[in-house]
Formats: structure tokens, C-alpha cells, sequence
């Protein structure tokens, strides 16, 4: 068993200290090794511990007499009818008066009465709202019908039968906390009994049944900014639930979701969207038509122009949300193949393929016919 410390020593003071002097001590300690300011620190819990028993002895004139004679053996144990304290709860029973306010209204010992309810914000809800790309692209004005709580009538929202009131949570004494002791550890939860209330309700409201308020459905108006997608988020503050006794209203968040389109595709702010074209306006060149998602816009497509190349028109996509830069509208070329042909037109790409020396079928010869007279050797000039 390890030696006890001299308890002049503990509390930093010299044998002749006054009370005065010897509580003023004691109180700097408590401070400073308070298991609250030290979460997790033993050996300030060991320190709190030591202090208070110092303390407990030579505030004491009696004890102090038999301490500085005898030593600790005249004071410890129930021969010398020494304070045991087996937790800080105990020690905060014995001298919470002499702490008052010093640890945020904890150390005044267990604490009676009082109270009346505490203030608790509402819930906040949560909803989805579906919109058109053009409308997502320029920004909207949506209502939105929605459910939610409001105070109900009969009682004003207190929940409890008229004429009556809430009585004081006899579990927590209305404070709506109870301190839970385990060793040298305290630990503070909600009232099980009132849920944090402070106050319970004996007799409760018909209407509400003591919940304090009613389901009621609303239509806001919800402004939607441009450049919106699909799984952003809307914050209307202030629109959820109302709070309880006094408290802050919740809020209100909308899940927004942007239906796909016909013509385009999103690419975060900017626009994408094939173009088809013919082989010969691709080659030659020309002018097409493409839709907006309000207008259209004519695109010069170059003469030489390669499927799957993209033509950039700076500008002409999405807005960014948060204030940027606009976006692009890219095009995408997509040269369709013909899959049936009148005679004039056939005749007509036949010879166009001739002039390019290109082998076609079926007047050239067959690929795999080719392919074997490779392996023959039978397509091998003479040397």
C-alpha cells in the first residue's frame, strides 16, 4: 500500500494556514484536478481524491488537532471517524456548497427542485422533388405539399388536458438529467423518466394525446437555383418540425432529382448531344440543325469532319450552382451508314470508291479468296 502524503502537503499549505487559507487552497486544487476538466486522466482523479480528504481533515478542528498529533492513523478509518470517499459523487455531496458555480453548476451537490422544462429544437423532415433538365438549367419556382407538426389548439402545445399542467419529473427533480455513478466516473444522460422534459404530464391532452402537437399539411413554395442535379440537396431553414418549449423550429431538406432528356446528356455543367450526319455531309461539309433545351442553334459542320469528333460550343450548357463559370454544349458527330441505297446511288459510291482505288464487293475479289491466294502465293508477281 503506497504512503499517504502529508496532508499539508496535499493541499500546499503550511501547518499554521488558517481555514481561510487552508479552503482557499483546497478550491484551486478541486479546480484543477476535477475529473470534468481531465476526462480520462487518472491520476487527476487520484489527485481530487487526495485534496478532499486533506481537506475534509484539516478544515476540521478536531481532526486537524488529532492529525497533528497522531499522524493519519488518528483520522482514517471509523476509529478516527475519517470522511470515506469512494467516488467524486461523494466528495461533491460533502463540500458541493464550497464549490458553488466553479464547475458550470455541477458541483453543488445533488440539486433539488427547480427547474421547470427544457427548450428542444424540432425535428427536421425530409422530402424529394422532381423536375424537367430545362427546368433544372434556368432555375424554378415549385410548390410543395408537405406534412408536418405544428402546436396543437386545445392545449397550446404543453400537452396536457386543459385546466391542467405538467407537474416536476420526480426521477431527475426537473432537471431532465440524471448522473450516473461508476467508480470515480460520472456520467450524465437523459432523464428516462421525462426524456429531458423536466416535467411529466399526468393527465394528458385528448386531441394530441400529450405529444403537444398534431399533424398538419402545408404547400410551400420552393425556389429551385439553376444548375441543379440529381442527388443535390435543398435546406429550407426553419420549415421542419416546431421546437419544444421555446425552442428552434427544424429544418426542411429536399432531395432534388432531375429527369433524363431526350436530346441531351449531363456531364456535370455541361451538355452533351449527338449529331447524325450522312457520310457525304460529313465529307463535304454543311450546316445542321440541333435542338436547345430552349431554341435551337444552327452548327457548321466542317468539310472532312470525323465520326466521333466533338464540336465545343463554349458557353451553351448548365450554370454552375454555386456561381461559376457556365458550362459547354459539346457535340458529338455520328456519321450514319446507309443501310439501303437506290441503284443511281449505289452506281454513283461504286465508282466513287473505284477513283479511290479501294477494293468493294462484289466486283473485287472476295476477302477470304484473297486471304488464301496470300497463303498460296498465287497473288505473287514474277520475279
Amino acid at each position: 500500500m503506497a504512503t499517504k502524503r502529508d496532508y499539508y502537503e496535499v493541499l500546499e499549505v503550511e501547518r499554521t494556514a488558517t481555514v481561510e487559507v487552508i479552503k482557499k487552497s483546497y478550491r484551486k486544487l478541486a479546480a484543477k484536478y476535477h475529473p470534468d476538466r481531465n476526462p480520462g486522466d487518472e491520476e487527476a482523479i487520484v489527485r481530487f481524491k487526495e485534496a478532499a480528504e486533506a481537506f475534509d481533515v484539516l478544515s476540521n478542528p478536531d481532526k486537524r488537532s488529532r492529525y497533528d498529533r497522531f499522524g493519519h492513523d488518528a483520522v482514517s478509518g471509523a476509529a478516527g471517524a475519517g470522511q470515506q470517499f469512494h467516488d467524486v459523487q461523494d466528495i461533491m455531496d460533502a463540500f458541493g456548497d464550497l464549490f458553488g458555480d466553479l464547475f458550470g453548476g455541477s458541483g453543488g451537490g445533488r440539486r433539488r427542485g427547480g427547474g421547470g422544462t427544457r427548450a428542444r429544437r424540432g425535428d427536421s423532415l425530409r422530402t424529394s422533388l422532381t423536375i424537367d433538365l430545362a427546368d433544372a438549367a434556368v432555375g424554378c419556382v415549385r410548390d410543395l405539399q408537405i406534412t408536418r407538426h405544428v402546436a396543437c389548439e386545445t392545449c397550446e402545445g404543453s400537452g396536457a388536458k386543459p385546466g391542467t399542467s405538467p407537474v416536476t419529473c420526480d426521477y431527475c427533480g426537473g432537471r431532465g438529467q440524471v448522473v450516473q455513478s461508476q467508480g470515480f466516473f460520472r456520467m450524465q444522460t437523459t432523464c428516462p423518466a421525462c426524456r429531458g422534459a423536466g416535467s411529466v404530464i399526468r393527465e394528458k391532452c385528448g386531441d394530441c394525446r400529450g405529444a403537444g402537437q398534431v399533424e398538419r399539411e402545408f404547400t410551400l413554395e420552393v425556389k429551385v437555383p439553376g444548375g441543379v442535379d440529381t442527388g443535390m440537396q435543398l435546406c429550407l431553414r426553419g420549415e421542419g418540425d416546431p421546437g419544444f418549449q421555446g425552442g428552434p423550429a427544424g429544418d426542411l431538406y429536399v432531395d432534388i432529382h432531375v429527369k433524363p432528356h431526350r436530346f441531351f446528356q449531363r456531364d456535370g455543367k455541361n451538355l452533351v448531344c449527338e449529331i447524325p450526319i450522312t457520310f457525304s455531309q460529313a465529307a463535304l461539309g454543311t450546316e445542321v440543325e440541333i435542338p436547345l433545351l430552349s431554341g435551337r442553334h444552327t452548327v457548321s459542320i466542317t468539310a472532312g469532319t470525323q465520326p466521333g469528333e466533338v464540336i465545343r460550343m463554349r458557353g451553351m450548357g448548365l450554370p454552375d450552382v454555386h456561381g461559376g463559370s457556365r458550362g459547354d454544349l459539346l457535340a458529338q458527330i455520328h456519321v450514319e451508314v446507309p443501310k439501303k441505297m437506290t441503284r443511281k446511288q449505289e452506281e454513283l459510291l461504286r465508282e466513287f470508291a473505284e477513283l479511290e482505288d479501294r477494293h468493294v464487293g462484289p466486283r473485287r475479289k472476295g476477302f477470304f479468296e484473297q486471304v488464301k491466294e496470300f497463303f498460296t502465293g498465287a497473288d505473287e508477281e514474277p520475279s
